[in-house]
């Protein structure tokens, strides 16, 4: 097992290679395709809190990177404890395609799956 892959299986955030793929194909159509995958939680929706997504180029200290497939995940502090166990995966069916996070410390959540309360 690779140092990556013992570094992926260690996280606290589950990245699925699904996910992984679809970060890198976005990101190959960005200007700067080196940018990295930030999850983080926010205060609102209907049910109380609601999941975010952004590329951006710097990772903070105290971030928790998780890296997959080349593509790399960051995860703030404040939002890792809501998500901590949970795994981030990207689906495509029949109703679309779309980011799906299965959050273990979701106690209840809304019908578009982006928002939740713990």
């Amino acid at each position: 097992m690779s140092e990556v892959e013992a570094f992926e299986e260690a996280s606290e955030v589950i990245f699925t290679a699904a996910a992984a793929d679809k970060v890198r194909e976005l990101l190959s159509e960005e200007e700067d395709a080196d940018q990295k995958l930030r999850v983080f939680v926010t205060g609102g929706g209907c049910s109380g809190f609601q999941y975010g997504f952004k590329f951006e180029k710097t990772q903070d200290d105290d971030d928790t990177i998780v890296v997959r497939n080349g593509v790399t995940l960051l995860v703030d502090p404040m939002s890792l404890q809501y998500l901590s166990g949970a795994e981030i995966d990207y689906k495509e069916s029949i109703e679309g395609a779309q980011f799906v996070i299965r959050n273990p410390n979701a106690t209840t959540s809304c019908g578009c799956g982006n928002s939740f309360s713990v």
